[in-house]
């Protein structure tokens, strides 16, 4: 029996709306320091996280919707109000633990390998996102405005995706480990690849990233805590 969630298609798209504008704001006011950063930062960050968090999370958010109904099931992004808290919250603080929301589907009928492509659906379009923007960062001039945009829209991108496969539940990568070993394993492995890279093309250096792979494990850990305790 599947249950059918109470949302019409008016306000599920209100809904990624909200989602949208609230990881765009958190995301430029994590990327500029907080409330103790710049102003000036903070605004001119704006429409590059926009861009950033539309083609990455809402993206990454639809696919698992319509893979989902793909395989029959019915599925809908639904925002939750603690995490449009907590994901506005931690930004004014420097730092970011983005769950504004998620793609909730409703199945019985769902087979491990159908949950484990539709979790991984997700972060293969992160990929797609990020293969698009590499190039257009490679032919832009460096430190243009517009090659400023690609190399964070490709580690936004990456990082959602790195994030989104951690084995940890309810995260895509529980469900794709679950489902094929190689093929987790083998995606992990190409999103270390490029993170790399897009760290390096922001930064100019891989200083941090093991730092930011620390914390965003840490981060994972604890919104699987708060996801059991809530549930």
């Amino acid at each position: 029996m599947q249950y059918r969630p109470n949302i019409t298609k008016a306000e599920e798209a209100k809904q990624i709306i909200v989602a949208d504008a609230a990881l765009t704001i958190a995301f430029s006011l994590a990327l500029a320091g907080g409330i103790f950063g710049k102003l000036g930062g903070f605004l001119a960050l704006l429409p590059i996280a926009f861009i950033a968090v539309t083609l990455s999370f809402v993206l990454h958010e639809l696919m698992h919707k319509f893979t989902a109904q793909h395989y029959g099931a019915i599925a809908a992004f639904q925002t939750s109000t603690m995490g449009l808290l907590i994901t506005l919250g931690t930004s004014l603080f420097g730092f970011l633990f983005g769950i504004p929301g998620a793609t909730v589907i409703y199945t019985n009928s769902f087979t491990v390998r159908q949950n484990g492509i539709t979790s991984l659906a997700g972060p293969l379009t992160n990929f797609a996102v990020f293969a698009v923007f590499f190039i257009i960062f490679l032919f832009t001039i460096p430190g243009s405005y517009i090659n400023l945009t690609a190399s964070l829209v490709m580690f936004i991108s990456i990082l959602l995706a790195f994030f989104n496969m951690l084995p940890i539940m309810p995260l895509d990568g529980s469900k794709v480990l679950h489902w094929n070993k190689r093929v987790y394993y083998a995606s992990l492995g190409i999103i270390f690849a490029l993170m790399s890279v897009a760290y390096y093309s922001l930064f100019k250096s891989l200083t941090g990233m093991i730092t930011e792979i620390i914390f965003m494990l840490f981060i994972a850990i604890f919104f699987s805590m708060f996801y059991r305790n809530v549930l």
